[in-house]
């Protein structure tokens, strides 16, 4: 029997998720997309600071759509609903906000996307952790 080496060790092609990212503050982005990329390294994470221009990235391929509602020149609601009409799942997008959960509930109702989440609310990354593991999982297999 021929021992396995690198040369002939079979290669098996990992899929990567795909992750896009926009919000106004680079800061936050930085964070989170490095997070992202650091945990759930199946994750192929694009991020854009400017709405405008990240529309031509929003494809109904995107695994998940993270969008901030509060942005000049196009806020998120506009974005999700141009989103969907590309073709993107609300179930595979989440907004995201500096607004307290309830005001988010409220303003968003079940339905509207997979997710509304206050962005530094320490719990509600618990919630961000939760989809992203389960998104992982899928997408291994």
């Amino acid at each position: 029997m021929q021992p396995v080496t690198l040369a002939t060790r079979p290669v098996y092609e990992v899929s990567m998720g795909k992750i896009l990212i926009i919000d106004d503050d680079q800061s936050f982005l930085d964070f989170l997309g490095g997070y992202i990329e650091r945990y759930y390294p199946l994750f192929q994470v694009q991020t854009c600071t400017n709405p405008v221009l990240a529309l031509k990235s929003i494809q109904k391929e995107l695994d998940l759509l993270i969008v901030d509602l509060e942005m000049p020149n196009m806020d998120g609601n506009k974005i999700i609903k141009y989103a969907i009409e590309v073709g993107v799942s609300k179930g595979r997008i989440i907004l995201i906000s500096s607004h307290d959960a309830d005001y988010l509930h409220d303003h968003f109702p079940m339905g509207t996307c997979l997710a509304v989440l206050n962005k530094y609310e320490a719990g509600q990354k618990a919630v961000l952790d939760m989809i992203l593991t389960s998104l992982q999982k899928k997408i291994a297999g």
